[in-house]
């Protein structure tokens, strides 16, 4: 790793709520914040944030994700994702995940994150690939 990860270390990043972050299923007046959004904007700022901390020829994927989606935020707002290192233990990173939007908390979240060799995972899945038969 290029730089020392330590617990207590802090980001934030807003995310407007466009339509393609939003349900469609109850019509256009109830379009809010998609879960499976929720989780995509907590994960996108976790991998930036230690993407900036990590060594060349590393990446991190996520490896859990626990989420509680409290509350709507409507089409056109937009949240704030600040995210806290909990934790490192060796190549393994715990985050915890707090999602606002102006009024209210929207989602609380943990995440781990597991710090990987770019040319040993890609070895690792051609290796996988070979042995996995067409479907």
């Amino acid at each position: 790793m290029s730089k020392e990860l330590t617990a207590g270390e802090s980001a934030t990043r807003r995310f407007t709520i466009d339509r393609t972050r939003t349900i469609g299923f109850m019509g256009d007046e109830a379009r809010v914040y998609s879960t499976p959004m929720v989780v995509q904007d907590i994960e996108e700022t976790c991998h930036d944030f230690l993407l900036e901390r990590i060594a060349p020829g590393q990446e991190t994927v996520g490896t859990r994700v626990e989420i509680d989606h409290v509350a709507p935020t409507l089409e056109g707002a937009w949240v704030d994702v600040t995210i806290t290192i909990k934790e490192v233990d060796g190549r393994a990173v715990h985050i915890e995940a707090a999602v606002k939007d102006p009024l209210e908390e929207v989602a609380r979240a943990r995440h781990s994150r597991f710090i990987v060799d770019i040319e040993k995972t890609r070895e690792r899945l051609a290796a996988k690939k070979a042995k996995t038969p067409a479907g």
